[in-house]
């Protein structure tokens, strides 16, 4: 009985309080995890584009912002 690990004290109430507002409250470490991307869904997002870029994209009238993701994904080799 010599080799037993040694017992542990209860854990008072204030411990155990303790114990779950760190539970609550500490962020786990997880690295710089990416959220998962949900496939054909759009985020919007706010954008500086030059004038001349923008009204290049805006000439052909309803659809631009749509051109501009083509474009966008077509540079990024995406497609």
């Amino acid at each position: 009985m010599a080799n037993l690990p040694p017992r542990r004290r209860p854990m008072g109430t204030l411990e155990k309080a303790e114990s779950l507002f760190k539970a609550a409250t500490v962020r786990p470490e997880e690295g710089n995890a990416k959220p998962a991307a949900v496939p054909g869904v759009k985020e919007t997002v706010s954008l500086r584009l030059d004038r001349d870029v923008l009204d290049f994209f805006q000439e052909d009238g309803p659809g631009w912002q749509d051109r501009i993701n083509a474009a966008l994904r077509r540079a990024a080799g995406l497609e």
